[in-house]
């Protein structure tokens, strides 16, 4: 149980100080949040919980094909939120996302990469 409440303070902790830093700086904030940290801290909590490297590897594999259909969302965002405010912008960019992802999914199929 202490080993849960530990990773759930560090990886809450890392989010907090992103958007921390991204209240006193744009460029640093940005930076920070686009790093993999959840990624990463996923692949070192897999490790030190003694996962098979396969599912370590596989999570690393399938997190790169997961994160290209949410390219998108981060160029339409701006322009979604000066035009129609904040909480609208957001679900639109969800909608973005899920129809980025499910066409994305649909053209990699082919290749053997099976996302759905």
């Amino acid at each position: 149980m202490l080993w849960i409440i530990t990773k759930y303070l560090l990886t809450a902790a890392i989010v907090v100080a992103v958007s921390e830093l991204a209240k006193r700086s744009d460029r640093l904030g940005a930076l920070l949040a686009s790093l993999p940290l959840v990624t990463l801290l996923a692949l070192t909590w897999l490790h030190i919980e003694k996962q098979p490297a396969d599912k370590i590897a596989n999570h690393a594999w399938y997190m790169f094909w997961y994160v290209l259909p949410t390219l998108p969302m981060f160029l339409a965002f701006p322009r979604l939120f000066a035009r129609f405010g904040f909480w609208p912008a957001l679900a639109m960019c969800a909608i973005l996302t899920i129809v980025c992802f499910g066409a994305f999914a649909f053209v990699v199929k082919p290749f053997g990469i099976k996302l759905l």
